[in-house]
């Protein structure tokens, strides 16, 4: 009989804040695609309210959901770059 002993090591690079520093163009970046996802998501939501009153209700007649904008998305990273800023 054959024995094989394996040795599986593993070794995790513990990683530090100032290794992520990223620059403010990234750090934009970032908060405008949070900010896309987070208006995305709020839209989507008030069209499912929408589709779920209607079918609830058969008289309710659905409001149509605005699209959201550029702008829409701007001001929500807005927000999202100002907390960051926070110290």
């Amino acid at each position: 009989m054959i024995k094989h002993q394996i040795l599986i090591t593993h070794t995790q690079k513990e990683s530090k804040m100032s290794d992520n520093n990223k620059s403010g163009y990234q750090l934009r970046a970032d908060m405008l695609g949070m900010a896309t996802g987070i208006v995305m998501d709020r839209t989507n939501r008030l069209e499912n309210n929408e589709h779920a009153k209607a079918e609830r209700d058969q008289g309710y007649c659905r409001k149509s959901i605005e699209p959201y904008t550029t702008e829409d998305v701007i001001s929500e990273a807005e927000k999202l770059y100002a907390f960051v800023q926070k110290k």
